[in-house]
């Protein structure tokens, strides 16, 4: 009985952490993004403005709109899609924050199938 009364308050301090979250600092800028597909490290670099993000993967550039949801959470649709695929948009939303990088998931908007990746602010 005394071990349960000794672990509470340790367990109140446990949950009133919440990881950092200073998503205005990336709001806008140069970023180099990593994720993870099928096993394999992949990145992208890209700069954001308030309105735009231009996006370079594996020697593609792409434009997309950005709109702020609210401070933590944008979607991106891409402006000249090429595909049905690509006329989804993508959620994102910031997770975690430290002084020049954020941990982030994103999906497409409507469905639940989310991943994860990090992003470092250039």
């Amino acid at each position: 009985m005394k071990k349960i009364f000794l672990l509470l308050p340790l367990l109140s301090l446990l949950s009133c952490y919440e990881a950092e979250r200073n998503c205005k600092d990336f709001k806008t800028g140069k970023f180099k993004s990593e994720i993870i597909i099928n096993g394999v490290k992949e990145q992208t670099t890209s700069i954001r403005t308030e309105n735009l993000v231009i996006e370079t993967y594996k020697g593609k550039t792409d434009t997309a709109s950005v709109h702020w949801i609210n401070d933590c959470e944008y979607v991106l649709r891409k402006l000249n899609p090429k595909s049905m695929a690509e006329k989804n948009a993508i959620s994102i939303r910031i997770l975690t924050t430290t002084k020049n990088s954020y941990t982030f998931e994103f999906g497409i908007v409507g469905q639940d199938e989310k991943q994860r990746g990090t992003a470092i602010k250039l």
